[in-house]
């Protein structure tokens, strides 16, 4: 008895970190400089106020993961706003503990809302974990390759992860019945139908992101794209660099890939970045 409390709650740990950077609530309207949207019922953080003013700058949007808030996101948000980008936090709805399709669904609407808003042609995505699951299906699946120029996942498992698998080793059943958390697992029938065919469709430019110390996504493989995806992982370019699943969305070093990324420049880490 005791060993099955214990095992329920390292799972309902893992879950929740699993789930980490992405609440529920509103949708906030995007700047308050432009004329706000009308409320949307998918949640996502108030996106910032900041108008990017450099010819370089982009519209981004942060996505976030499987149960974090907006603020979890707010350091990644402000290199990007430093960086002269106008930025949104997008919080997948209900926790994103729910059906990944419908959280794509609802950030199809809030995309719209950016775009409107902002009077972008379109916007870049920055995906942590579930977030770059939300993202791509957004892309592959709902037609949203003409809106986005840029896709960046930061440890996303794009072709699952054994962590969501071992919960049901653990005797609790499906991923302790989190529906996400089931299409997480290698093998789902959400990921067999994301991943068939083309890895990257339309115009946009895919980066994948991975860390080796990823605790959450194993193997760390399953979180690289291909069909011309541009695959980073950290330590290839920095060794030394320890970098867990939560740590990516903090990290300078996997910072100066995304910034790369989003210039459509040539992926050059700095392993010294703070």
């Amino acid at each position: 008895m005791l060993l099955r409390k214990t095992a329920l709650t390292v799972a309902l740990t893992t879950a929740a970190v699993l789930l980490a950077p992405a609440a529920a609530g509103a949708a906030p309207a995007p700047d308050r400089a432009a004329a706000a949207p009308a409320p949307h019922r998918a949640a996502a953080a108030p996106p910032d106020r900041a108008v990017a003013t450099t010819a370089a700058a982009r519209t981004v949007i942060v996505v976030g993961g499987l149960s974090g808030i907006a603020a979890a996101y707010e350091p990644l948000a402000a290199r990007l706003r430093a960086d002269g980008h106008r930025v949104f936090v997008y919080q997948l709805p209900g926790l994103g503990l729910g059906d990944i399709t419908a959280s794509a669904r609802a950030f199809a609407g809030y995309v719209d809302q950016v775009r409107a808003v902002t009077g972008a042609a379109t916007v870049d995505l920055v995906g942590h974990s579930e977030g770059g699951l939300v993202s791509r299906y957004y892309l592959k699946r709902l037609g949203g390759t003409a809106a986005v120029g840029r896709y960046v996942s930061l440890g996303s498992p794009q072709y699952g992860t054994y962590v969501a698998n071992i919960l049901a080793f653990l005797g609790l059943g499906s991923c302790a019945g989190v529906v996400a958390c089931q299409q997480m697992s290698i093998g789902s029938a959400f990921l067999a139908d994301l991943n068939a065919g083309d890895d990257t469709p339309g115009p946009v430019r895919y980066t994948a992101v991975r860390t080796l110390q990823d605790e959450l996504v194993r193997p760390v493989d399953n979180a690289t794209l291909r069909d011309g995806a541009t695959n980073v992982l950290i330590q290839a370019y920095c060794p030394l660099r320890v970098v867990g699943h939560l740590g990516l969305v903090l990290d300078g070093t996997t910072y100066t890939v995304v910034r790369d990324a989003l210039a459509g420049a040539p992926v050059n880490p700095s392993c010294f970045a703070l």
